[in-house]
């Protein structure tokens, strides 16, 4: 499993082999989720911050497996990797009001 740093700071890991991930940072899709996706009132990535990818510590793939099994109704595609969020994503309806 690897981690998406910026700054310094994980944000999310992701349990795809180290080429995917690398493919999944660089791809337009998940850089424009970034910039959406709040945190704290704030976008998760300026758009110009570089990311950074490292192997995911023993705590984070802790945190990703918790976070899998609470998804593990919802039918997934095994082949694709799955990304969890190890910050505090502000709810859209805190967004709006």
């Amino acid at each position: 499993m690897f981690t998406v740093e910026i700054e310094g700071r994980a944000i999310a890991v992701t349990n795809a082999q180290e080429a995917q991930a690398r493919e999944l940072i660089e791809s337009e899709e998940f850089l424009e989720d970034l910039t959406v996706i709040h945190s704290g009132g704030k976008p998760i990535w300026d758009g110009e911050t570089e990311l950074s990818l490292r192997p995911a510590t023993p705590a984070e793939v802790e945190e990703f497996e918790d976070a899998d099994d609470l998804d593990e109704d919802e039918t997934a595609d095994e082949d694709e990797p799955s990304v969890v969020f190890l910050i505090d994503i502000d709810d859209e309806e805190d967004d709006e009001a």
